[in-house]
């Protein structure tokens, strides 16, 4: 129990979108002619490949950069790019139930960039994106949420504004 509750909260989202995403890429596989209905009509008309191609061009870039995000292999550059994609969908589809869903993943994927790896990633692991500190500067002791017990070191009951 104590493990569980030890698993930050932007793990669990970046798991969760990654799941979310991978689910799109594959069902774009599997059931392909469902997505060929949401291409818009500018698109097929400059494109070179047929409409096939390009749901399963789309399914695998989501499905690639899915697998990426739940593994946390490029963690940020995973999540960018999944989140513009998603903006992009949800700026083609606009205020439908199906654009604010795909704006919600967009915002989701966002907050996983911004926060990068956790300790639960292989940037972690491999050190490829710099370790977050267990302290704030200045502090001696890992950091605290601050609650009524707590006060920072240089707070003193007698010095109140």
């Amino acid at each position: 129990m104590k493990f569980i509750l030890s698993i930050r909260g932007t793990t669990v989202l970046r798991m969760g979108i990654a799941l979310v995403f991978l689910w799109f890429g594959l069902e774009q596989f599997f059931h392909t002619d469902m997505w060929i209905g949401f291409l818009p009509q500018w698109l097929l008309d400059i494109s070179p490949v047929g409409p096939t191609t390009l749901v399963h061009l789309n399914g695998a870039v989501e499905t690639v950069f899915a697998l990426s995000l739940f593994f946390g292999l490029f963690t940020r550059i995973s999540a960018l790019i999944l989140a513009l994609h998603m903006g992009h969908i949800t700026y083609i589809v606009g205020y439908t139930s199906i654009g604010i869903r795909d704006f919600g993943l967009m915002i989701a994927a966002f907050a996983v960039f911004l926060d990068g790896a956790d300790p639960i990633t292989l940037d972690y692991l491999f050190l490829l994106e710099p370790k977050k500190p267990d302290k704030l500067p200045g502090q001696d002791a890992p950091f605290k949420y601050i609650t009524p017990e707590f006060h920072p070191p240089d707070f003193h009951p007698g010095n109140r504004l």
